[in-house]
């Protein structure tokens, strides 16, 4: 754990820690994100979240009838919103393989908070059906993308995706994004030394160039079928001062309290990047992120071991009040903090594949 980062503190009050309405957990974090994984399909194997070796083509996904439709989705949605969620972020597996996405996309554009706001509602792919879908995907409401792309170099971006997708046509569904409107659009990078370390500074200058916002992720412990070691961690100390020492940089400060990402901008002005240091500096205390996965649990951590049924009691006939109370239960008594923890002790807990739970 980051010295530099104190452990979080238990709330004196109930009152979440932004101080707006809402639903703060055992410290003061309010729920204000909720991730929805519409699959747990991938088309990739990246290595750190799908090997190959373990999920090959025999590998049984969820039955169609044990995913959540998409009408139970935007219910269940609907009443996080209704306890203070003010952003949903599409996710899987890969959610562009689950068919007509559109038509989810325009169901949760259409939730509104109790005052009357919409929703703050983006997507993140691995761009591979970016760019039939880019267009659909703005006209249905989305506002705005995050492409993930470990590499522009193909022999590179292959061993990172597992599956020797071409880095062209990945770039090619960012292009129909930035032709449909989708802004801003967002690239995610996992760094992981010995594969694609050498990728930083190539892809800060072209997404520098773009126009594009690009976040480096440090290679983290997520599931427990990716081999993690604390070795391949790149930290976000080296990852700056590798861009810096060309690309001068200078902190800005976050957009929101709760904002993952650490941002930084060039200092002549040309743009940003961000850094996801969920090992060297774990940012725990300001987490108000919730996951759905597909097949309907609900998970308050990325690292979590297990998570709570909302399909059983929904498909049962809970009321929307009952299903608030139930979320409500699990997120007041939420005590997660893996990453402050993250250590010898935490190695052995048991914890459930990324893209299962969505990431």
């Amino acid at each position: 754990m980051d010295a530099s980062q104190p452990p979080i503190q238990p709330a004196a009050s109930p009152r979440a820690f932004d101080g707006r309405p809402g639903l703060p957990d055992r410290f003061g974090r309010a729920l204000r994100d909720l991730r929805i994984s519409v699959t747990d399909r991938c088309n990739f194997r990246c290595p750190y979240c799908m090997p190959a070796e373990l999920f090959g083509r025999d590998f049984a996904f969820l039955p169609r009838e044990q995913v959540l439709r998409f009408e139970e989705i935007t219910r269940l949605a609907g009443v996080f919103v209704g306890l203070g969620v003010t952003k949903l972020r599409i996710t899987g597996g890969e959610p562009l393989v689950r068919r007509d996405l559109p038509v989810l996309v325009a169901e949760l554009a259409g939730l509104r908070a109790p005052d009357g706001a919409p929703v703050d509602l983006t997507l993140t792919t691995n761009g591979s059906a970016l760019r039939p879908l880019a267009g659909p995907l703005r006209a249905a409401g989305l506002a705005r993308i995050t492409v993930s792309l470990d590499s522009l170099d193909d022999a590179v971006s292959g061993a990172m995706n597992g599956v020797d997708f071409p880095v062209a046509r990945v770039l090619e569904g960012i292009a129909a994004a930035r032709s449909a409107g989708l802004a801003p659009i967002k690239v995610n990078t996992v760094v992981r030394r010995g594969l694609n370390e050498a990728s930083i500074l190539p892809l800060a200058r072209w997404a520098r160039d773009e126009g594009l916002i690009l976040r480096f992720i440090e290679y983290m412990d997520v599931g427990t079928a990716n081999g993690w070691r604390l070795d391949d961690v790149v930290p976000a100390a080296e990852i700056l001062a590798m861009v810096d020492a060309e690309l001068p940089l200078e902190p800005v400060a976050a957009n929101y309290r709760g904002e993952v990402a650490g941002r930084y901008r060039y200092r002549d002005g040309s743009g940003e990047l961000g850094v996801i240091a969920s090992v060297t500096r774990p940012f725990c205390g300001d987490c108000t992120r919730a996951r759905l996965s597909a097949e309907g649990s609900l998970y308050t951590c990325l690292f979590a071991g297990s998570g709570t049924d909302l399909k059983g009691p929904l498909r049962a006939g809970e009321s929307d009040e009952q299903l608030a109370e139930r979320i409500g239960g699990v997120w007041a008594v939420r005590a997660d903090r893996y990453s402050e923890l993250r250590s010898a002790a935490t190695e052995r807990l048991p914890r459930v594949e990324m893209f299962a739970l969505g990431g």
